[in-house]
């Protein structure tokens, strides 16, 4: 490769990027990121209003987006929604819900409630893109773990479950369709400012602790997720697969721990 090329490794010019969770938080960040760098963006929420936001915000800056209304639960709409799409490129899921209790706490109505969005929804979102990607010959999958698909604490007992088993997913796919040219990856944050993580942040205590129980010593803002989704839906991994790529500010390097409050 010469330096031209090298520098045409993000640019995502041309391609078409369906970002589920679109509409705030680090689904916001990651359309922005993705438009950025050329790519046609379609920011998908269950939230209309926070879909169009984020859409209108990318036009405003001379980028390409539209909105769409997904309900990640709603799995025969979620599959007939992506079925439809004009073309897809890239698919990115950022989706998640977590009720925090012991395990001898939980309630059936809970278990149904985080598995069905974290692990069912994210898994039909991917069964049908990969589909696509499949018989067009090509394409990058970007789902969110997270640390807790790795080591949990107090109180995550069904959240962590559903990051390990979407690593898993994700890793099952890359290895199944591989030979298509699709690539399928996860992205294991830490502890980010969003809207999930709003009932942390208004415990000082709690989310103090979380700030310092990583190598930073402080949370990442949502912006700072669109990076590596950027890196994973673009050329610059097109040997990058089945992976876990942590963005934990080295939570996991120095295993920080915490016991929080339930």
């Amino acid at each position: 490769m010469n330096i031209k090329e090298y520098g045409n490794l993000f640019n995502l010019t041309g391609k078409s990027a369906l970002v589920i969770g679109g509409g705030s938080g680090i689904g916001a960040a990651a359309s922005k990121g993705l438009a950025a760098f050329g790519a046609e963006v379609i920011c998908a929420d269950i939230s209309t209003d926070n879909a169009e936001k984020t859409a209108a915000e990318i036009n405003a800056d001379g980028a390409k987006a539209s909105a769409l209304k997904i309900d990640i639960t709603n799995i025969d709409g979620l599959i007939k929604t992506i079925e439809g799409l004009d073309k897809l490129d890239i698919l990115v899921s950022t989706p998640a819900v977590n009720v925090r209790k012991p395990i001898l706490d939980y309630t059936a109505d809970e278990f149904d409630k985080v598995i069905n969005l974290n692990l069912k929804g994210n898994f039909f979102a991917m069964q049908a893109a990969g589909k696509r990607m499949a018989a067009q010959g090509g394409g990058s999958i970007i789902l969110f773990a997270s640390i807790r698909a790795l080591m949990v604490e107090p109180g995550q007992s069904v959240y962590a479950a559903t990051k390990a088993g979407t690593l898993s997913i994700v890793r099952t796919l890359a290895a199944e369709l591989g030979d298509k040219g699709v690539r399928a990856n996860a992205i294991g944050p830490g502890v980010v400012e969003t809207p999930l993580t709003a009932p942390i942040k208004n415990n000082p205590d709690w989310y103090n602790a979380y700030a310092s129980r990583n190598a930073l010593g402080r949370w990442a803002r949502a912006d700072e997720l669109a990076g590596p989704v950027v890196y994973l839906a673009s050329d610059a991994s097109s040997y990058v697969t089945g992976t876990l790529t942590l963005v934990d500010g080295g939570w996991t390097a120095i295993d920080g721990r915490f016991t929080p409050p339930l």
